[in-house]
C-alpha cells in the first residue's frame, strides 16, 4: 500500500472548505500558530477532522484532534495515522 503524506497545503485546502479560513490567515507563518489565534473554533476543528478522515481513510481520535493546538501538531497526528494505516 502506498503511504500518502498529509502536507500543510492539504490542510490549508481543508481549512478553507471546512472552516472558511482565508488565504491571508493561512500563510506559512500559520504552521505554528494556535488554532484559536487563527480564528478556528473547536466545532470547525472537528469538521476539519471529519473531512480528513473521509478523504484519507483514517480515523482520528476526537481528543487527539481537539488537543492539537497548532496546524503542525495536527499534521503530525494525521501523518502518524497514515503511517500506521500503511503498515
Amino acid at each position: 500500500m502506498t503511504q500518502r503524506h498529509f502536507t500543510f497545503d492539504d490542510l490549508r485546502i481543508i481549512l478553507r472548505e471546512a472552516a472558511g479560513l482565508e488565504d491571508d490567515v493561512l500563510g506559512d507563518d500559520a504552521l505554528d500558530a494556535a488554532f484559536e489565534d487563527l480564528g478556528l473554533e473547536s466545532l470547525a476543528l472537528l469538521e476539519t477532522g471529519s473531512r480528513i478522515e473521509r478523504e484519507y481513510g483514517i480515523t482520528l481520535d476526537d481528543s487527539s484532534l481537539t488537543g492539537s493546538k497548532t496546524p503542525r501538531a495536527l499534521l503530525e497526528i494525521v501523518n502518524g495515522e497514515l503511517a500506521t494505516a500503511a503498515a
